[in-house]
């Protein structure tokens, strides 16, 4: 049996909230790229005629900072104010890949900035809303350092840097977690990173340990278990989501294992999630999973399986994250949409169901109704 729920429903919905500068040097925006900024009503009631209740949101930093030390959070406050009609509970993203211009994770201004921001969106929230905040102050520090200081993914695309993007963005994170703390203690700070598995290629067990010990390090640093003199704290481990996709098992540099699992080399969700939870034992949940096309009916029911399957080992687990729940452009090609969704997007960016995704989701949170854990 898990401890208290945090969320309102085991399933939720994330809203893609992308915001950095692409590889082509564009800002993409892609709240505004899927209209859920001006759709947001529409959305939320979208969720709850599927009985979700939980949203994962991000403010957009690069888009609410509209000049440094100046907040704009009036957007902000459209969708915070949407939730409380429709009864939405929301997870909120400071820093979702995005950044303003000219500002990036080594800049001698990162920090400071991101304090501000911090310090501004907690007494926003503050004044407006009621609910407990639920913050997610850096999505995905591991990722992000890969693909800004390894794959010149989008600013400051470096190569061989990714160690340094990493700790600053963890300075940053353990910065604007004490301001939080300070400004709403009751706040639930949130670390959201992938979860990931990368299987020897022949390289040995040493080194295939090491590289898996990557995608851990932003915890390790966060709760104080790594670089000590950024002061990180276990107490900031409050929530754990894991993001988990389709390539996140690979073999050497970059040879995904594909699903679904014909070969039998992929290791079980379960069992990742357990060998995380031994590592931190904390509340956890995965806060972003899908899959494109055809295949998302059936990744939905085995990511199902696998959490339930989890949480009869006891890991005190906490719900599903559905990303996106409206379909998305690429990043580096606002032409091309992914097929996501629960939701479909035409050229008018009308929501479209896609009947056998919503079909299996009622199926899905039948079976965790039904199940023994609840």
């Amino acid at each position: 049996m898990s401890s208290a729920q945090f969320f309102k429903s085991y399933f939720q919905g994330g809203f893609e909230c992308a915001d950095q500068i692409n590889r082509d040097g564009t800002r993409v925006n892609l709240l505004q790229e899927t209209q859920h900024d001006i759709r947001v009503e529409e959305d939320y009631q979208l969720l709850r005629a599927l009985n979700i209740y939980t949203a994962r949101e991000g403010i957009c930093w690069s888009a609410v900072e509209k000049e440094p030390g100046f907040f704009d959070f009036s957007e902000v406050l459209v969708r915070m104010k949407a939730a409380e009609k429709y009864g939405i509970q929301v997870i909120w993203d400071l820093i979702h890949f995005g950044y303003p211009d000219g500002l990036f994770p080594t800049h001698p201004h990162f920090v400071p900035r991101f304090e501000n921001l911090c310090r501004a969106f907690a007494r926003f929230y503050a004044e407006n809303s009621s609910e407990i905040l639920y913050v997610v102050p850096i999505n995905e520090i591991s990722f992000l350092s890969w693909f800004s200081g390894e794959a010149r993914g989008t600013v400051p695309f470096t190569i061989n840097n990714g160690w340094d993007i990493k700790y600053h963005l963890c300075k940053a994170a353990l910065q604007g977690i004490r301001i939080l703390k300070q400004e709403i203690p009751t706040c639930k700070i949130v670390m959201v990173e992938p979860l990931v598995k990368i299987h020897d290629n022949g390289e040995g067990p040493e080194s295939v340990f090491r590289r898996n010990e990557y995608q851990f390090e932003a915890m390790d640093i966060i709760g104080g278990r790594m670089c000590p003199e950024l002061g990180g704290d276990e107490s900031y481990l409050e929530i754990l989501g894991f993001n988990y996709y389709w390539n996140c098992q690979w073999k050497g540099e970059a040879e995904t294992i594909w699903w679904p699992n014909t070969s039998g080399e992929r290791t079980p969700l379960n069992e990742l999630l357990a060998e995380a939870y031994k590592r931190y034992g904390k509340p956890m949940f995965l806060s972003e999973t899908g899959h494109f096309g055809e295949g998302r009916v059936e990744w939905l029911e085995e990511v199902t399986h696998e959490c339930l399957i989890a949480q009869e080992k006891g890991v005190d687990f906490h719900g599903i994250c559905i990303y996106p729940i409206i379909d998305r452009p690429d990043w580096d090609n606002l032409s091309y949409y992914s097929h996501c969704g629960i939701f479909d997007l035409d050229e008018q960016q009308n929501r479209i169901p896609v009947t056998e995704y919503i079909e299996s989701l009622e199926e899905q949170q039948q079976l965790v109704t039904n199940s023994v854990i609840f």
